[in-house]
This record gives structure tokens, C-alpha cells and sequence, in this order.
């Protein structure tokens, strides 16, 4: 059954937890029989425990488009703007075939803060979003044209982190 009215989600910030936070909305939505679709961009690790528990999950479907390397914001990669182009179009397709409930597209506002995807095209989808689609886009740097069309906005503040403290990313806990 799909969603009666689906709105679009941001969550954005410099806090930790807004892929997690997405993460957890598509589990409820999967536990609840609605079909979900992840796009990652600018994600292209293989090592994060989160993909090895979705592998699990017959109502989520997530796929990346990335290096498994950083992305330099001021001079980034031919084949980071490629990649990121590549997974907006894909996206595009996902949210206009109609077969899901909630798409989640994992790191936009990074990669349209990166100049890797423009404003106008990430306007243009959510123009395309159909009215029942459950639309969530997350990352850092939300662009004030995107939280003004968003229905749901948070902001993830980080108050106090472990890497000040010189504790580095833990496997099974930050990826």
C-alpha cells in the first residue's frame, strides 16, 4: 500500500547521525512493507556495516555511486563529477518508475555543495518526486533553496565528538 501523501525530508548539520538517521527511517518503512530505494553518492566503500545489514532487507534496495576515496571539495575528479551525475540520474529514474515508497538519496547536499550536481538539477527532482514518494536527502551543507522546499528539515549539532579527543572512526560504530 503505497504512502497517501509523501513529503521531502533534509537532514543536514555537522553533527554525526544524519545517514544513520535515514538509515533508521528506511528500516521502520521496510518493517512496515514499504519498498525503499538508498542512493549513495559519493559513497563508495564496501566495508560500511550498514551495507552488509541492508543485503538482509527484501524492501531495501541501496546502491552506490563513488570512489573509495575522499572527494576534494576544491578541485574534485572528472570521475567524481561522473560518478555523482551518474547517481542523479539514476535517482531521477527511481523516483519516476513508480516500484517505491521512499527514496533516499545519502550525501546530495554534499555533492551539490561540492559543485558535483547543480542547484538546478537537484530542483528539477524534486519537481519529479511523485506525490506519494517518501523523498529523504541527506548531508552536510544543505542549501537554503532546498530546506525552503523541504517539508522536514534537521539539523544535526554536534555539541561534543570523540575524534576531538583523538579517538578515531570504530568499525561497527561510525562506519
Amino acid at each position: 500500500m503505497p504512502l497517501e501523501q509523501g513529503l521531502v525530508e533534509v537532514y543536514t548539520g555537522d553533527g554525526k547521525g544524519k545517514t544513520t538517521a535515514a538509515l533508521g527511517l528506511a528500516l521502520r518503512a521496510a518493517g512496515h512493507g514499504l519498498r525503499v530505494y538508498i542512493v549513495q553518492f559519493m559513497k563508495g566503500w564496501p566495508d560500511y556495516g550498514e551495507l552488509s545489514a541492508l543485503l538482509h532487507q527484501p524492501n531495501i534496495t541501496l546502491v552506490q555511486f563513488g570512489r573509495p576515496d575522499f572527494v576534494d571539495r576544491d578541485n574534485p575528479d572528472p570521475l567524481d563529477i561522473e560518478m555523482a551525475q551518474e547517481a542523479l540520474t539514476h535517482s531521477l529514474d527511481v523516483l519516476r518508475n513508480g516500484r517505491y515508497d521512499v527514496v533516499v538519496l545519502d550525501e546530495l547536499n554534499v555533492a551539490l555543495d561540492y559543485g558535483l550536481v547543480s542547484l538546478a538539477q537537484v530542483l528539477a527532482l524534486l519537481d519529479a518526486k511523485p506525490p506519494y514518494v517518501e523523498l529523504v536527502l541527506t548531508g552536510r551543507g544543505a542549501h537554503p533553496r532546498i530546506i525552503e522546499r523541504a517539508d522536514l528539515v534537521t539539523e544535526m549539532c554536534e555539541i561534543k565528538h570523540p575524534y576531538a579527543a583523538g579517538i578515531n572512526g570504530r568499525k561497527g560504530i561510525e562506519y
